[in-house]
């Protein structure tokens, strides 16, 4: 099997123009299609259901897998800290590469290659987020409002990395997407089927934290097709399935290398 590490791929170089405030937990990220020894890769299990999220996860969308690091949710929690104890949202951006398994036929030889966009069609790969980027932002207890977005594209495009979703606080309230939450969302998944928003929500005894998806195409198709701003209720899908659910395509991996910036 060919083993390769986020080193030798153009995407792994430091963004010069910002400073790189965290590194975890070691300076190699194996992609292997398995766990590499050592390693523990976690499926996310679906917490109980509320009003507009479901326990089982729709399969009318087939999704590439994505892994993501445990660790990076606490420490976007540990940084987002000052806020939460104000009593105000934080806000932070996913960016991902995409590995692509191809087989040849060199014996029972296994290469894995990267692939990045807008190179690939995004098949046969699983996503893997190695970047967290906390923009310049406005809170309230209840929003928070990302500035100077150019500064994350700007990241994103110089490591070649696709949207992958956004991660944030609900620091007094309970674990849930509102409705802000939703048209956020929509955008991200518009660009890539896979992005998923994680709701962090520390004084909720009873989910802290949710990785959440629109569903497809219903709650694709009511986001779509609202143009109202500001929080409102939604209409329910047309087959009565929910809005938004539970992700059943991400996984949580011990082994992967991520790297945080705070441009706040």
């Amino acid at each position: 099997m060919s083993l390769h590490t986020i080193s030798e791929w153009p995407c792994a170089g430091r963004v010069t123009a910002h400073a790189v405030t965290l590194s975890s937990p070691s300076p190699v990220l194996f992609l292997t299609a398995k766990a590499p020894q050592g390693a523990l890769v976690t499926h996310v299990s679906v917490a109980d259901s509320d009003k507009q999220s479901n326990t089982e996860p729709s399969v009318s969308n087939v999704l590439q897998d994505v892994h993501i690091s445990a660790q990076l949710m606490e420490d976007f929690l540990e940084l987002a800290k000052e806020n939460t104890d104000k009593d105000l949202e934080t806000c932070g951006v996913l960016g991902a590469f995409l590995v692509l398994y191809l087989v040849h036929l060199r014996g029972f030889v296994i290469h894995l290659m990267p692939f990045f966009p807008p190179l690939c069609n995004q098949e046969n790969g699983t996503f893997y987020v190695t970047t967290l980027i906390i923009p310049k932002q406005d809170s309230t207890s209840s929003s928070c409002q990302a500035l100077n977005e150019e500064d994350v594209f700007a990241i994103q495009n110089e490591r070649s990395l696709f949207p992958m979703g956004w991660i944030h606080t609900h620091p007094s309230q309970s674990c849930f997407m509102s409705s802000v939450d939703l048209h956020t969302h929509y955008s991200y998944q518009m660009m890539v089927p896979e992005a998923f928003a994680i709701v962090l929500a520390p004084t909720d005894s009873s989910r802290s934290y949710g990785i959440f998806q629109l569903t497809e195409p219903s709650g694709m198709s009511v986001l779509k097709e609202c143009q109202e701003t500001g929080f409102h209720p939604h209409k329910e899908p047309a087959d009565g399935s929910p809005i938004y659910e539970h992700c059943s395509h991400v996984y949580t991996n011990s082994n992967l290398r991520f790297e945080i910036f705070d441009l706040r």
